[in-house]
């Protein structure tokens, strides 16, 4: 049986069951709070119990890393959004350590991406118009600099309101304990 089939059948059931009832919330953040964190599969229930968070009390942007890539990318325009339209005040960047975008190494990946059938045509063309790999794909040494990376990001995006506090923190993915990186006393 394919994932798809069996998320299907699980979903039906929990419609008929009335399982949402659990969760209904409505579009803006209770806490007014937007959460920039890290897509590892460890932190998807471990962070907002962690946190206290319950459904509806924060906008939730995952990502590899946690980490703002370019100022006008999809993450950015999310924490916007958030801000400007569903009444966050504050944002808080979440690494975690033992994340994989420390130990990204980018020339496998697209020697993986060959692999795929990827030609290496569309790479070398990418390059050559100024999408560099090595870039584009980078991560971090620690957790800790992948947090500072965003949280800079975010307090001088030329968008971004200068009142909305920008925090940082770094979560234990196995125990949920956080440090604080930054709090928003605009330290660089």
């Amino acid at each position: 049986m394919s994932i798809v089939t069996s998320l299907l059948e699980y979903n039906k059931k929990f419609v008929e069951e009335k399982g949402y009832e659990d969760y209904l919330t409505d579009k803006y953040p209770d806490k007014k709070v937007a959460v920039l964190t890290c897509m590892d599969t460890r932190l998807s229930e471990l962070l907002p119990k962690a946190l206290g968070f319950k459904n509806g009390d924060a906008k939730f942007i995952k990502n590899a890393g946690a980490i703002l890539t370019q100022p006008f990318g999809s993450a950015m325009r999310s924490l916007l959004v958030a801000v400007y339209e569903l009444e966050a005040r504050e944002v808080l960047v979440i690494g975690h350590h033992g994340c994989g975008m420390t130990e990204i190494d980018t020339g496998r990946m697209v020697s993986k991406f060959v692999e795929q059938g990827i030609d290496p045509l569309v790479l070398d063309t990418l390059e050559k118009s100024g999408i560099r790999m090595e870039k584009f794909l980078r991560g971090f040494d620690r957790a800790e600099d992948g947090v500072m990376h965003s949280v800079k990001m975010i307090r001088r995006h030329p968008l971004f309101p200068k009142a909305i506090p920008v925090h940082g923190f770094v979560m234990h993915p196995e125990t949920g304990e956080v440090e604080v990186i930054v709090q928003d006393y605009r330290e660089e």
